[in-house]
């Protein structure tokens, strides 16, 4: 976790951000006592930041039913004794506050003044800390208001009883009666940062101010109601599959996150994770691309610990119950079960002992993929014979892609997994070499074998003079 610290006058607030998520918890303490807001599936972080100063966790505040990520709230609250708060609408399978618009909590010598403001979601809740002096100092915003953005309003959509373009006017209402009615020089604490699939275009900014985002932030601007509603409800793209699954999980007490990873990180020997294989289990390659393409064991899937692991995995692996095999770097199985468990995959039986190399070891195949460098891409290349496969966003293949190209988005792959020419030998590429690894690792599950990864992706094939374009051919399938 990356941190920011403010202090003032015996106030202490501390930013905990885990990158993987794009996610901002939030610690407050005053006089002893101190909040939790919107806080990541483990508790440990938590617990020692308030035993290393001495103080007393009293609530758990939580902006709304996250999609995604588990939250630890539940199990924060077993072992600090803290009450759960949510705001209106709310309904809980565990012990909690549903609290009513404006309600006021006192923690040491501040308080928070809870503030619904739905259209992310109907429950979803601004917490407004006022001072000693009991003045507006910061509000936590969660995911309705974000730097340069605000929250996507299509997650809580009920088909016709409730649309898209219901919760944005919702939202509308929000942000201009409750949060723009706030002092300027209030501080801005939103939950997410750039990279969240929480809002379209989050600022890479982790904090503001209501009047610095009243004079930059385009949702805050002069409009109609009328004018507000398209702008934030166009544009999204669909959510992945797991938002819908970690919201519901959020409304239930789970398993202990301790418990868990004791469960999760058991060592497995080639033979036992061949017959957890043989059961079902997914292999999931976890190294670094340069190490898997060289070299992975047949059937497993690649994503990478090191880029945006838990998003990924909550794309792309579509049963939460999914037994799953871990091929890990030595000493980071705990933290690849605890970011698996961050987003609701809690059935991770075990890992490969000494890792890829005990499975070279056992004499046993490989597989591989062949891979290129971008800068060589136009000497592999002949039109006509083989296939160009872009699998970045719709959004960046539709700003510049090679002529030709089939858009083939990565975060919609399982919907087109035999839309590809099996015979056709494909060149794959992203944007840097990350994503089309993976789409590699997936295409090769299903029987593709004349695949080609494109490292340095489309950052390096730009550099060369193949022919470029800007207009979306028929053939794209996003």
């Amino acid at each position: 976790m990356d941190t920011i610290v403010k202090e003032k006058s015996g106030l202490y607030i501390e930013q905990m951000y885990t990158g993987c998520l794009a996610e901002a918890a939030y610690y407050i303490e005053s006089n002893g006592e101190a909040v939790v807001i919107d806080p990541m599936r483990e508790t440990a972080p938590y617990l020692e930041k308030a035993a290393e100063r001495g103080a007393r966790i009293k609530y758990v505040f939580e902006t709304h039913f996250h999609a995604d990520f588990v939250s630890g709230h539940a199990n924060l609250a077993h072992k600090t004794g803290a009450q759960i708060v949510y705001g209106p609408t709310a309904q809980t399978e565990f012990d909690s506050i549903i609290a009513v618009d404006g309600q006021e909590f006192e923690v040491g010598n501040v308080k928070f003044r809870l503030l619904h403001t739905p259209g992310h979601t109907l429950e979803s809740s601004s917490y407004l800390l006022l001072d000693e002096e009991e003045k507006p100092y910061a509000v936590f915003t969660g995911d309705t208001l974000f730097i340069g953005e605000v929250g996507r309003p299509d997650l809580a959509q009920k088909g016709a009883e409730l649309t898209i373009e219901d919760l944005a006017g919702m939202m509308y209402d929000s942000l201009r009666n409750k949060l723009m009615t706030l002092p300027d020089e209030v501080i801005v604490y939103p939950a997410h940062g750039a990279g969240s699939a929480c809002g379209k275009n989050i600022s890479d900014e982790r904090w503001s101010t209501i009047g610095q985002q009243k004079l930059s932030n385009y949702a805050l601007q002069p409009m109609s109601k009328e004018e507000f509603i398209p702008q934030v409800s166009t544009g999204i793209l669909p959510p992945p599959q797991y938002f819908p699954k970690n919201a519901a999980l959020n409304k239930q007490s789970l398993v202990d996150i301790d418990e868990l990873l004791e469960q999760n990180t058991r060592a497995l020997s080639v033979d036992e994770m061949l017959e957890k294989q043989a059961q079902g289990a997914l292999v999931l390659d976890i190294r670094t691309k340069g190490e898997f393409v060289a070299g992975f064991v047949p059937g497993s899937l690649f994503i990478g610990l090191n880029g945006s692991f838990a998003s990924w995995v909550g794309t792309l692996i579509e049963d939460l119950n999914q037994p799953i095999v871990i091929i890990s770097p030595e000493g980071r199985e705990r933290e690849a079960a605890l970011r698996l468990a961050r987003v609701g995959y809690h059935n991770c039986v075990g890992y490969l002992k000494g890792g890829f190399a005990a499975w070279q070891a056992s004499g046993r195949e490989t597989d591989s993929i062949e891979t290129i460098d971008a800068a060589d891409f136009p000497a592999h290349f002949v039109l006509g014979e083989s296939s160009v496969v872009d699998v970045r966003k719709p959004g960046e293949f539709a700003s510049e892609h090679v002529e030709g190209a089939i858009s083939y988005p990565l975060d919609f792959i399982n919907a087109h997994l035999n839309d590809l020419d099996k015979n056709t030998p494909h060149f794959i590429h992203c944007l840097s070499g990350f994503r089309s690894v993976i789409a590699a690792s997936i295409l090769k599950r299903e029987g593709y074998s004349q695949l080609v990864n494109v490292d340095g992706g489309f950052q390096g094939i730009a550099k060369t003079d193949i022919p470029r374009t800007d207009y979306v051919c028929p053939n794209s399938l996003n």
